[in-house]
C-alpha cells in the first residue's frame, strides 16, 4: 500500500484518485476549493455506482475505496507522508511550475512526482524541483477509471529507478504503462490533435459538416467518437492549449491551431464543461445535436 496525494480535484484529478483508492492505495486529494472537493467525492461515488451495476465491484468495495480518500485543502498537509505525487491541476506551465516548486520543499526526499501533464514539458518541470531525477510524467487518459492506457514520460533527468517504479505502480493499477521520451505532445496528443486540428480546417474550409466529419471517422475509421465530439469532450481551451505547446515547442506549421478553434474559445464555447461546442451538451442527455452555429 503506497500513500498517494493527487494534486486537483478536476476530472483527471477525482478519477485518478478513484483509481489508486480502488486498489488499495491511501489517497489524499488536494484542491484550494473546498466545494470542488465535495463535488469529486460525489463524481467518484457516482462512477463507483456505475461500477457495482455492471457487477465490476461489491458493495463493501465501495466503501473501502471512499474509505482510503481523505481531502485537503492545503497543500502541505496533503503531501507531508506522500510517496508518489501525481498533479492533475489545470494545463497551465506556469501553475505547474509553481506546484512543483512547493512540492519539492513540502514533500519528503524520496517522493516521487509525477505531473498528468498532457503535453507540457517534463524537463521543464523537473527543472523547477532539486529533485529532477524523480520527477516523471504520468498521463492518465479519460476517463481514468475506464481507459487502461498510461503515457509515463522520462524527462531529460528522470532516473531509471523512478520510470521502472512508476511503470511497476501503473501495472498494479491494471494499466498498461507506456514509456515514451519528453518532446512536445510526447506520442498521444502529437498524433491526436493535428487529427483533431485537421477536422476542424475541414469545417472550417467548407469540407465537409460536424456530423459528416464525424461518421466519416468512426465509419470508415472504427473510432469510437469523431473528432470533433472528442474534442468537445476533451474541451476546445484545452485542445489549444497542446496545439500551441506543438506548435512553440516543435515550430512547424502544421501544428498551428485552426483560426475557428481559436475563435470557438475566446468566444468561451469550450465543449461540454461550458455547454457549447461543435454540439449542444445538455446535462443528462446523451443525444448528440449539433450547435445552430455550424447546423445550417
Amino acid at each position: 500500500m503506497l500513500k498517494i496525494a493527487v494534486i486537483g480535484s478536476g476530472t483527471m484529478g477525482n478519477g485518478i484518485a478513484h483509481v489508486f483508492a480502488q486498489h488499495d492505495h491511501q489517497v489524499s486529494l488536494i484542491d484550494t476549493n473546498e466545494k470542488a472537493l465535495e463535488k469529486a467525492l460525489a463524481t467518484i461515488s457516482k462512477n463507483l455506482d456505475r461500477q457495482l451495476s455492471k457487477g465490476v465491484i461489491q458493495a463493501e468495495e465501495k466503501e473501502s475505496v471512499l474509505a482510503n480518500i481523505t481531502t485537503h485543502t492545503e497543500l502541505a498537509d496533503g503531501v507531508q507522508n506522500a510517496d508518489i505525487v501525481v498533479e492533475a491541476a489545470t494545463e497551465d506551465t506556469k501553475l505547474k511550475l509553481d506546484i512543483f516548486r512547493q512540492l519539492d520543499q513540502h514533500c519528503p526526499k524520496n517522493t516521487i512526482l509525477a505531473t498528468n501533464t498532457s503535453s507540457i514539458s517534463i524537463t521543464k518541470i523537473a527543472a523547477a524541483t532539486n529533485r529532477p531525477e524523480q520527477v516523471i510524467g504520468m498521463h492518465f487518459m479519460n476517463p481514468v477509471p475506464v481507459m487502461p492506457l498510461v503515457e509515463v514520460i522520462k524527462g531529460y533527468k528522470t532516473s531509471e529507478e523512478t520510470t521502472h517504479q512508476i511503470m511497476s505502480v501503473a501495472k498494479g493499477l491494471e494499466k498498461a504503462p507506456v514509456a515514451v521520451n519528453d518532446y512536445p505532445g510526447f506520442v498521444a496528443n502529437r498524433i491526436l490533435m493535428p487529427m483533431i486540428n485537421e477536422a476542424i480546417y475541414s469545417l472550417y474550409e467548407g469540407v465537409a459538416g460536424v456530423q459528416e466529419i464525424d461518421t466519416v471517422m468512426k465509419l470508415g475509421m472504427a473510432h469510437p467518437m469523431g473528432p470533433l465530439q472528442l474534442a468537445d469532450f476533451i474541451g476546445l481551451d484545452v485542445c489549444l492549449s497542446i496545439l500551441n505547446v506543438l506548435h512553440e515547442g516543435l515550430g512547424n506549421p502544421k501544428y498551428a491551431p485552426c483560426p475557428l478553434l481559436v475563435n470557438m474559445v475566446e468566444a468561451g464555447n469550450k465543449g461540454i464543461k461550458s455547454g457549447e461546442g461543435f454540439y449542444l451538451h445538455t446535462h443528462g442527455s446523451k443525444e448528440l445535436i449539433v450547435s445552430e452555429r455550424f447546423n445550417k
